[in-house]
């Protein structure tokens, strides 16, 4: 496991079996006695949004489901026993939600991680996930991004097309995201219009980054009287193409 996704407070409160909230930058894990119950994050599509952008759910089930039992922190349950989604599809598709926001949620950080004791999440119970997984797996999805294009910029930024043709074939869900590519909207932008995980939007992005076919956002250039005038003006961005020669020439070679 990589040292920089790991929360040392979640691995505490997971031997404490505590229950409440961790609060950091970037999102919010739920524990139910020291497993993690539910996550949230800014950077991820909430599971309303995975449930009914792909028509899994109405809007108007949704909502349902949230007036009548979100006070109870029984969402879940409402939503499976009025029959509107099916149980095995609440898991798999609260899982996929828990990963996606924790994978932000476990990013690296200098900012205060806060725990709320008893805080509870409105989803209610439906598949705890003990600790030890959750940053296993953060720290999988960020060396996968990392080995796919090792350039974070691309994560956060506008996503904008190139007019070169890729080096490699795009598949339909990369051509989806290029279509929204319109040099305004983000990943996450992307990920809840399309209403899919916001990490799987990451990996088409890196993907389509590395065959050439999306902009590498651009390092700032030093400021010319602090550095020599040699060095200021040189551009300090990798050499794209050189870089893809490389990494075609290492394929080759596995």
């Amino acid at each position: 496991m990589s040292p920089a996704t790991v929360s040392p407070m979640l691995v505490r409160l997971a031997g404490e079996r505590a229950t409440g909230a961790l609060l950091r930058d970037r999102g919010t894990l739920y524990l139910v006695d020291g497993q993690v119950v539910h996550a949230e994050s800014p950077a991820a599509p909430g599971i309303d949004i995975l449930l009914t952008a792909t028509g899994r759910l109405r809007p108007e089930g949704w909502q349902q489901a949230v007036d009548r039992a979100g006070a109870h922190g029984f969402v879940g349950r409402f939503l499976v026993e009025s029959g509107q989604v099916a149980g095995g599809e609440l898991e798999i598709c609260h899982l996929g939600a828990l990963h996606d926001a924790a994978f932000f949620a476990l990013a690296p950080s200098s900012g205060p991680t806060r725990f709320r004791y008893g805080v509870a999440h409105w989803i209610g119970p439906v598949h705890p996930v003990s600790a030890e997984v959750v940053e296993r797996e953060a720290a999988r999805r960020r060396d996968l991004l990392d080995r796919l294009w090792p350039y974070p910029d691309v994560d956060n930024a506008p996503v904008v097309r190139t007019r070169r043709r890729p080096d490699t074939t795009v598949t339909a869900r990369q051509r989806a995201v290029l279509a929204l590519a319109d040099g305004a909207m983000t990943p996450q932008d992307i990920a809840r219009a399309l209403g899919r995980p916001a990490f799987h939007i990451l990996i088409d992005i890196r993907r389509l980054a590395a065959a050439g076919a999306v902009e590498t956002p651009r390092a700032p250039v030093p400021q010319a009287h602090l550095v020599p005038a040699w060095v200021a003006g040189m551009t300090p961005d990798p050499d794209v193409a050189l870089l893809r020669r490389l990494r075609d020439a290492l394929e080759a070679t596995l």
